[in-house]
């Protein structure tokens, strides 16, 4: 669902044009990220929950527990996105409200109440930040079960990431790495749904772990590499451009 909602969305930026561009098209229909969700889970149910393997080689129908799994994380996932999206137009009110206060007690003269507006504009925000970070949360924890079953190495996995990705979050936004490399958000899209299906897979076959780490970081790294590309491409059309300029005005 987070790779469907990215890539139906109409984006400026495109990476690989050739398949976001009909898919940017395509998301101009209502609930088709949740109708593709819902198919996908009903195929795996049917393939690889059918034929799952227990602990010891022996066949389990696991159909049930696989759709039972997918509903309860796809109502999940509504619900923290209906709240988010909630959370924001209520910020984006108050925010709308307190301008509208502010004009009023410039046109009167009359003291406004700033404590008041501050708190609530606060509260909301403080909501919606934490509905988000529960979003983050359940698709960080969600993804570790494509590494490894170990709730240990998951708990640790986690933890250190969390301090790590903060640290390096906020490094990127203070240098604008984010605005420099602008395809490093798709990457990371793309990222998430090879794991998506990585996990789906590894209902009835069991994958190796360096192959799950693998290809997301090599996903995360073309993305990389393509924004370097993109970015020296932009620097040399803009110095041949300005080198046109000049040529012009002298000659003139």
């Amino acid at each position: 669902m987070i790779f469907l909602d990215f890539i139906f969305e109409d984006r400026d930026i495109k990476w690989l044009a050739w398949l976001e561009r009909p898919l940017a098209k395509l998301g101009k229909v209502d609930m088709l990220s949740v109708c593709i969700a819902l198919v996908v889970l009903l195929v795996s149910a049917i393939t690889f929950g059918a034929h799952a393997h227990q602990h010891g080689g022996a066949h389990a129908d696991k159909a049930e527990t696989v759709l039972l799994a997918g509903i309860a994380g796809l109502i999940t996932y509504m619900i923290v996105g209906g709240l988010s999206g909630y959370f924001e137009d209520k910020l984006e009110e108050e925010e709308e409200r307190e301008h509208e206060e502010e004009e009023e007690a410039a046109r009167t003269g009359k003291p406004k109440s700033a404590v008041r507006l501050a708190g609530k504009a606060a509260f909301f925000m403080f909501l919606y930040l934490e509905v988000l970070d529960a979003s983050f949360s359940f698709d960080g924890v969600i993804g570790a079960f494509a590494i490894t079953n170990d709730i240990v190495l998951m708990a640790l996995g986690l933890g250190i990431g969390a301090m790590y990705v903060r640290s390096l979050t906020v490094y990127l936004v203070r240098q604008g790495t984010l605005d420099d490399y602008v395809y490093l958000e798709h990457g990371a899209h793309y990222a998430i749904v090879a794991l998506a299906v990585i996990l789906l897979v590894t209902i009835q076959y069991e994958i190796h772990e360096i192959i799950t780490g693998l290809v997301g970081v090599a996903l995360i790294g073309w993305s990389f590499f393509s924004s370097v590309r993109r970015n020296r491409a932009l620097a040399a059309a803009e110095g041949e451009s300005k080198a046109n300029e000049t040529e012009a005005v002298l000659t003139s």
